[in-house]
């Protein structure tokens, strides 16, 4: 009587086995990574500042502290492509290409994170709250979405000099994952090109 429950018993843990071991495969598979680029057509100083910038990690909701590339099916729905992920998480991925397209301007003697025992003459604060693609109802196509708002404080008295939000948003015709990153990479390319024209006009430096 026993040795047919026995059998069921064996036959289940070997079911159970074979599941997990199908589980690890599919986590071990390979995930498609992307980055974005920093634009290239960014105005440029007449001459540079004699400044340090220093950028600061965005800050941004939960759903955005992550590597994973989010997608709204429905306005208060938030999901991630499974077959794709940004190189590093979202903001750091936005602090480097801030930092990039500062850097790119020519408008300081110093951009980049926090130099080492010291301070910068101003910091760029900045919270990021949409970077997402948001399906059509038909899910056939989506529509880009990012946004930035940016502090830009005087680190000597700590008073903020400017505030501003920058939006951007890119239609995309299809749903696949490389057509949502080139949305991706439009959308914020567009942002970081008025971000840093709006930090050197802040500071006063002269572009052309």
């Amino acid at each position: 009587m026993l040795r047919p429950i026995v059998t069921a018993l064996v036959a289940t843990a070997f079911l159970s086995a074979c599941s997990a071991i199908s589980a690890l495969n599919s986590a071990a598979t390979p995930t498609q990574s992307y980055d974005l680029q920093a634009p290239v057509d960014v105005q440029v100083a007449r001459s540079s500042l004699a400044r340090q910038l220093v950028v600061e990690v965005p800050t941004a909701p939960g759903g955005l502290m992550t590597d994973r590339i989010m997608i709204r099916p429905r306005p208060l729905q938030a999901q991630y492509l499974t077959d794709g992920q940004w190189a590093s998480e979202a903001p750091l991925m936005m602090q480097t290409l801030i930092v990039r397209t500062l850097e790119d301007s020519n408008g300081f003697r110093y951009v980049g994170r926090r130099p080492l025992g010291s301070f910068g003459d101003y910091v760029l604060i900045s919270e990021m709250t949409d970077l997402q693609a948001e399906a059509a109802p038909d899910g056939k196509s989506a529509t880009i979405r990012v946004r930035l708002t940016a502090r830009l404080v005087r680190e000597s008295d700590a008073s903020v000099m400017a505030t501003r939000t920058f939006n951007a948003s890119v239609p995309v015709a299809t749903t696949e994952t490389i057509a949502l990153v080139e949305g991706f990479n439009s959308a914020t390319q567009s942002v970081l090109k008025d971000l840093s024209a709006w930090v050197l006009s802040s500071l006063g430096v002269r572009t052309g």
